[in-house]
């Protein structure tokens, strides 16, 4: 898509507000999502803080060149995780082992980066041509295929199951134990009719709208689906129907206005890292061998952002400086939220389908998020958008990320076997979901696929029979236009 607004355009004031927001809508159920899923009285509202603050650093160490917004990652579920097992006792840090861990990311980022300053960039691009980056950026994409289509089927308001099963002692005699369970009210057929309005709205706005609406397309197909699942949970909750019930209210009765910081909560750490210095090395070891599988989603991401501004971020501002940006402001997020920060690929998807490329608009949603954190009605109202919602939007957020990867590869050859190999082993080792672990540490699809693929490319690359147009400069691309 041909971008209406460039990196460095500004547009009009009002027009960055609603770009902003949306920005925030994109990313925001992903950010808020993280902390939810570890637990431990982290803040939601304290990882949009950090989210937003992330991203500021970023903006300054890129040079404001790079229009990507940062929040929570997920890759670092089982480091965050490690950091809190034992929660109460000498075993953990707690807080601190968060803010901790998030340091050792960054210093790994910062090595990198003095690396890549001496060294260039070439390296990379040799070892990672569109034959191998391009099917790795769509499987980013595709890897969260599962969870948009997930999502479509879920609503927001629960309630408990209690069900009796056998269990089999050691002593071999069986047992009945009750377990406690939440299931959605909501029919999921009423959550999928939900978020499929939202798509459908979304892309006749995005592809029939008028000026200002064509660029805040998912505002518009959100605020829809929204209105629709509203009006439903609102008949539910009067008629006494919980298959209508799809948002869940009741967040508004019990408001946090401020923010619960990560670095506060960090004090109560140190009385157990005083008694056990040791397990620094614990959160050490399960931090820093996750910060290069990230390192790998930081390229594909910034080459597939490459693409789509036409700008090579690894050159201008270059991959040092974003690495810097990226490392910096993961410890800036987990310092106020507890999150580490990465590069998201639905602010990415987001440019690519408004074609508003405005760094200005990023510095926007910043503010906003950072902003927004102490504003407890706003954050509440945000985080009722209902799954289904959510997942309506994704779907085409996902399938853009997949697209533009995809896009890359239009130059190669796939005639030639050594090129179709690799390009083969990428897909299918991330779509099959190749995920390898060793203890607390992950490698994730998209680093699985990635690694294979450098692997088969570095292995096949002498035994090409024709040059495999892998990279094309921006600077010989304005100059066949």
């Amino acid at each position: 898509m041909k971008l209406i607004y460039t990196v460095k355009d500004r547009p009009p004031m009002g027009q960055v507000l609603v770009f902003a927001l949306q920005q925030l809508l994109a990313i925001l159920a992903a950010t808020i999502a993280v902390p939810a899923i570890v637990g431990n009285g982290m803040s939601q509202s304290a990882a949009l803080f950090g989210a937003g603050v992330g991203t500021l650093v970023y903006l300054l160490f890129t040079r404001f060149k790079s229009p990507v917004f940062l929040g929570s990652s997920f890759a670092f579920l089982g480091s965050m995780f490690a950091a809190f097992a034992g929660a109460g006792t000498v075993t953990a840090l707690g807080y601190l082992g968060l803010i901790l861990g998030a340091a050792f990311a960054g210093l790994v980022y910062v090595i990198i980066a003095i690396v890549v300053k001496f060294a260039g960039v070439g390296w990379i691009n040799k070892i990672m041509p569109a034959v191998v980056i391009g099917p790795t950026v769509a499987i980013i994409g595709l890897s969260l295929a599962g969870n948009a289509v997930g999502d479509l089927f879920k609503g927001s308001v629960t309630h408990e199951v209690t069900e009796k099963i056998a269990v089999i002692g050691e002593d071999g005699a069986a047992a009945i134990e009750e377990v406690t369970s939440r299931v959605q009210n909501a029919n999921i057929y009423l959550c999928m009719l939900c978020g499929l309005i939202t798509l459908a709205v979304t892309m006749v706005v995005s592809v029939y709208g008028k000026k200002l609406m064509k660029l805040i397309p998912f505002i518009i197909g959100i605020a829809a689906g929204y209105i629709v699942a509203a009006i439903f949970t609102v008949i539910g909750n009067l008629a006494g129907n919980p298959a209508l019930q799809i948002i869940d209210f009741s967040g508004f009765a019990n408001m946090k206005w401020l923010p619960d910081f990560a670095f506060i909560k960090a004090f109560n750490g140190f009385s157990a890292l005083g008694e056990n210095p040791a397990f620094i090395g614990t959160v050490a070891v399960a931090y820093i061998p996750v910060a290069f599988v990230v390192f790998a989603e930081h390229i594909a991401d910034h080459k597939n952002l490459s693409s789509i501004i036409e700008a090579d971020l690894l050159k201008d501002p270059g991959l040092s400086n974003t690495l810097l940006g990226d490392g910096v402001g993961s410890i800036a997020g987990a310092f106020f939220g507890g999150c580490p920060n990465t590069t998201y690929g639905e602010s990415v998807g987001c440019v690519a389908i408004t074609g508003n490329a405005s760094v200005i608009t990023i510095f926007c949603t910043s503010i906003i998020a950072i902003v927004a954190s102490f504003f407890a009605p706003f954050v509440t109202l945000l985080a009722t958008i209902p799954s289904c919602v959510m997942g309506g939007v994704c779907i085409a957020l996902y399938g853009f990320i997949a697209v533009s990867g995809l896009k890359m590869i239009q130059k190669v050859d796939l005639g030639d076997n050594s090129n179709l190999f690799v390009v083969s082993v990428i897909l299918i080792a991330g779509v099959g979901g190749m995920v390898v672990s060793f203890g607390k540490v992950t490698i994730t699809e998209v680093a699985c696929a990635l690694i294979l693929g450098i692997l088969a490319n570095l292995m096949l690359k002498k035994g090409r029979t024709s040059e495999t147009v892998a990279e094309v400069s921006i600077e010989d691309k304005k100059e066949n236009e």
